[in-house]
């Protein structure tokens, strides 16, 4: 998934839940699945991307993480992951574990060029593929930058995330669920939710 990457609400019920932000309830964070590197390509994406691609700014990224509070326990999922920057500035700032998903493979490339260069490549991964098909379970945050339909369409896949998985998106809501945070920087928007518990249905407002 290619793209563009670019006040305060009360989460009373997750915060019941104890499905607020830190550690998944306490666990600690699984290991990056082992995945094949990226497939051989003639450089056009296997289906057309569902985005445009706008990296998302860096103040931006920083902002999204410190709301996420990411740190060397956690693995971040980033979907339509673009040039990578969201998996490596975790990384390099706070040793998080990530995988960066992207159906373009010129953005792959260009991610996985940005990751030697930040020289986080033990700690990150970018792999070509379709976000709706990954397996995202291994994740403790989910970053996005899509559109609101997409968004939408996700929500049923991560409802099947751990409770308290932490999920983070630049300028675009998810749909009627209730944000637990929603920051304004400058411009842009950043929203904030966390897994609720099995079964029990995602607050909405």
């Amino acid at each position: 998934m290619t793209r563009r990457r670019d006040c305060l609400t009360a989460g009373g019920a997750l915060l019941a839940a104890g499905a607020l932000p830190g550690r998944v309830l306490g666990q600690p964070a699984p290991s990056l699945p082992s995945l094949p590197s990226s497939p051989a390509s003639d450089g056009e994406p296997a289906r057309r991307p569902d985005v445009v691609y706008v990296p998302t700014p860096q103040e931006v990224v920083d902002e999204m993480l410190a709301i996420a509070s990411v740190g060397p326990e956690d693995v971040l999922y980033d979907l339509g992951s673009g040039d990578g920057r969201i998996p490596i500035t975790a990384a390099k700032r706070w040793g998080t574990r990530g995988l960066g998903v992207d159906i373009d493979p010129q953005r792959i490339g260009e991610a996985n060029a940005n990751a030697r260069a930040a020289g986080v490549t033990d700690r990150v991964r970018f792999v070509q593929g379709d976000l709706f098909a990954m397996d995202l379970s291994p994740a403790t945050v989910i970053t996005l930058y899509l559109l609101p339909a997409l968004n939408v369409k996700l929500r049923p896949k991560l409802l099947q995330l751990r409770p308290g998985t932490r999920i983070v998106s630049h300028d675009f809501a998810m749909g009627d669920w209730k944000p637990v945070r929603t920051v304004e920087n400058g411009s842009r928007t950043v929203y904030f939710w966390t897994v609720p518990p099995a079964g029990r249905p995602y607050p909405k407002g």
